[in-house]
């Protein structure tokens, strides 16, 4: 049984409404051109506008399934107008969870666990969607809340982890506190992509209008395009052809099984803002090779394999949206922009400079779940607010 019966009343209280039925619709006045609230047509589903919520690690799941907390958390921005809501990180395995707290789905359970959540979602005109991964050699890592914010340490079997199942492109670990890392046979990778192809159809069975593929941060998919944690001589290692072989095998598997009206997203870490690492130009065609087998958006972020030269590129506005804007245009495939981005007219600029077609944020979603209708007041866009929060509105 589900933890939450489908709701008949949704939020905005559609079935009421009438003209409202589907979720709440924007309008712009006469003086607004705000793309930020303009829709977005990928396959099939459109986005009522063009914010998202980025996926956050939550740390808050048992066996990887999601809870009470979830539902909160994610639903939250379903209901305060986001476009687009993308659940964190889930694994595709039990040893693909970044710490044992991490969502998981590899099981139908886990598929009906998620459906309440992504039918309430749904129910508010909010695009749902996954991000699925394997964690890689980050794998079996201790949730930041019993490590005083730190993310390598080791997570023993005593802590529910699995150290001696930690796998990678090549036995180079993460940092000195991670487990150390098994080299996957050409059978083993195989398996991992038939790992997210049953992944994929589960996130299918759930509802989920969106599959996000987490190729980036240093997590498995990641770590076979770096040169830095990829190292191997075979048909997977050396060039940036034979690199980029494993993750463009699972985007291209994913998507024979997703429906063809369903977008199918992919999270690169365009650079490795280091000397001898992934480039923005190398992933240029990477992003080319993924369009070709049925990709039809990017999610362009960075860095996750190892330290950046430049630490402080992290703490600028929108320090991920030039490579969002070079895979767009080099590419020629739509692309996210994330990363520091925290002001409606920095979001606006950024879509009306045609750097990308979508906005992701992660952080200040949650210093401010607001933001989206404090957004739309900031631009002059009209945006129809939740009935029973309408009282707040001539305070925000």
């Amino acid at each position: 049984m589900h933890p939450f019966p489908k709701t008949k009343i949704p939020t905005y209280n559609s079935g009421r409404l009438g003209a409202n039925a589907g979720g709440p619709k924007t309008t712009l006045d006469a003086h607004s051109k705000a793309l930020l609230f303009s829709p977005l047509t990928l396959r099939s589903i459109t986005f009522k506008n063009r914010i998202g919520v980025s996926p956050m690690c939550q740390y808050s799941s048992t066996d990887g399934f999601p809870n009470a907390f979830h539902f909160s958390h994610i639903s939250q921005f379903a209901i305060r107008g986001a476009g687009l809501v993308i659940v964190e990180a889930t694994g595709v395995t039990p040893n693909g969870r970044i710490t044992p707290n991490c969502l998981g789905l590899y099981s139908q359970s886990h598929a009906d666990a998620f459906k309440p959540i992504v039918d309430f979602v749904k129910s508010q005109g909010c695009v749902a969607a996954i991000q699925l991964g394997h964690a890689g050699r980050k794998a079996s890592t201790l949730s930041p809340f019993f490590t005083d914010n730190q993310y390598n340490a080791l997570a023993t079997e005593a802590d529910g982890g699995w150290p001696n199942n930690v796998v990678g492109p090549s036995p180079i670990k993460q940092a000195e506190t991670t487990a150390d890392v098994i080299e996957l046979t050409g059978d083993d990778i195989q398996s991992y992509v038939d790992a997210f192809v049953n992944a994929a159809k589960l996130a299918d069975n759930a509802g989920f209008d969106v599959i996000e593929i987490h190729g980036a941060h240093g997590y498995l998919l990641h770590s076979f395009l770096s040169p830095f944690s990829n190292q191997r001589k075979d048909e997977y290692g050396g060039s940036l052809e034979n690199r980029m072989r494993f993750p463009v095998a699972v985007a291209k598997a994913v998507r024979q099984v997703w429906p063809d009206d369903k977008p199918l997203f992919f999270r690169l870490s365009v650079s490795d803002w280091a000397k001898g690492g992934l480039t923005s130009e190398e992933s240029v065609l990477v992003c080319r090779a993924l369009k070709e087998v049925g990709v039809d958006l990017i999610d362009c972020s960075s860095g996750g394999v190892v330290a950046p030269e430049d630490p402080s590129k992290f703490f600028e506005p929108g320090y991920n949206v030039a490579f969002a804007e070079q895979i767009r245009v080099e590419s020629g495939v739509a692309t996210a922009a994330v990363g520091n981005i925290t002001e409606a007219q920095q979001a606006e600029d950024i879509l009306k400079e045609g750097k990308a077609d979508l906005v992701l944020l992660a952080r200040e979603f949650l210093r401010n779940p607001q933001w989206v209708l404090e957004s739309a007041q900031k631009l002059g866009a009209e945006v129809e607010w939740p009935i029973q929060y309408r009282r707040g509105k001539p305070r925000i």
